[in-house]
């Protein structure tokens, strides 16, 4: 199976709630060896910015995230391009959601 991708939108350790998110996901990657890549999605950055508008779009549509400035939440967890966390999981929680993943072949629903 290819590993599954798990972006963590990330504003910067600043923000406690993106600090705390990172620490369930670095918490949990070692349970997943060779199935699971991850990366914060650093929005302060050219890259990360620019995958924060696509992630945002697959949510809400381009037109509601230019003309409303709808965006995906700050922090949240994509998996496979999937938001599956608007909010700061358990680390139980976040890697049950990883296994249901893995269970389906890396395709989210």
């Amino acid at each position: 199976m290819k590993s599954l991708r798990l972006e963590l939108i990330y504003a910067g350790d600043h923000n406690l709630s993106c600090y705390y998110a990172a620490k369930v996901v670095e918490a949990v990657v070692p349970f997943f060896p060779n199935l699971l890549e991850w990366e914060k999605v650093y929005i302060r950055q050219k890259e990360g910015a620019r995958r924060f508008y696509e992630l945002s779009v697959s949510l809400y549509g381009e037109e509601d995230v230019r003309k409303l400035h709808c965006h995906a939440p700050i922090p949240s967890i994509f998996i496979n391009g999937e938001m599956v966390f608007d909010r700061i999981p358990s680390v139980e929680e976040l890697a049950q959601s990883i296994e249901d993943f893995i269970c389906r072949g890396g395709n989210g629903k």
